[in-house]
């Protein structure tokens, strides 16, 4: 059975992309600052990581310290950051050089471990951006995707290389992130029959539908006039999705036709956990 958004077959090339633009990184360029807030390309790359490391421990059925205990989306949020900050802090005494032969000894353990996965049977862990309490393997698999295609998406922008940006690897990524589209818009009122639509750009991109109905937002595929249309470039839709730019930045760079009130919660809509 095909799956929704499919991104198992983009994870060797992705990995090889990323081995690539790390081995030409001069010294300087690894000290550079990213969009990622306080961490720096080395950072980035490190997390990147730990990423593999995890799925490992996953593959291996080995939880380490059971996590405190969670009652909220937030309190979840606060937990991973903090996991994260401390890889990246004990990461900072490991050389690139050895960050990269890391990263190169466990890419293909890791992406086995994704393929030996069904793809419909559910995942271990829930997509929660997107207001999931049980999601299926292959969405999980796609957040995990955007994950390896953002942060080196962040590495490539802060030295200025080329990015990934062609419709072959970005359009499974921002159709993922496009997921979270109705669970942001959960708590905005609107009249029954109210349709939205998110356009990102250009080739690599797409639009995407939310419709009120029964009194929930939900995906619409009817070719209807929207009530809302927000339009979007390739650029400004990543960043502003893993929180990469600010409300005024976004408004430089964005096209809101229609009734702009309902286009409000497209600029706090989030595709990771932070």
């Amino acid at each position: 059975m095909q799956v929704p958004i499919s991104t198992l077959h983009l994870f060797e090339p992705l990995e090889k992309k990323l081995i690539e633009l790390l081995k030409s990184l001069s010294s300087e360029d690894w000290n550079k600052p990213t969009v990622a807030k306080l961490w720096t390309v080395k950072d980035v790359a490190a997390h990147l990581l730990d990423g593999n490391m995890r799925v490992l421990a996953c593959a291996q059925n080995y939880t380490g310290d059971p996590p405190v205990e969670i009652n909220s989306y937030q309190e979840l949020v606060s937990y991973l950051n903090n996991q994260n900050a401390d890889w990246v802090k004990a990461m900072k005494r490991v050389s690139p050089e050895a960050i990269i032969k890391l990263l190169e000894v466990t890419q293909q353990d890791f992406i086995s471990y994704y393929h030996s996965l069904d793809p419909h049977a559910p995942a271990r862990f829930s997509v929660a951006w997107a207001g999931e309490q049980t999601s299926a393997n292959w969405f999980h698999i796609a957040r995990e995707y955007t994950e390896r295609w953002h942060h080196q998406q962040q590495i490539r922008d802060a030295v200025f290389k080329q990015g990934i940006m062609d419709r072959e690897f970005f359009f499974p990524l921002i159709q993922t992130f496009m997921m979270a589209l109705p669970y942001t818009y959960k708590d905005k009122k609107a009249s029954e029959g109210t349709i939205i639509s998110v356009c990102v750009t250009g080739e690599t991109g797409s639009e995407w539908k939310i419709k009120m109905q029964e009194g929930t937002w939900q995906f619409s595929d009817e070719d209807l006039k929207p009530t809302t249309t927000i339009e979007l470039d390739p650029e400004t839709s990543w960043k502003l999705f893993t929180k990469a730019l600010d409300r005024e930045s976004v408004l430089k760079r964005i096209k809101i036709s229609g009734d702009k009130e309902l286009a409000e919660p497209i600029f706090s809509m989030t595709a990771i956990m932070g």
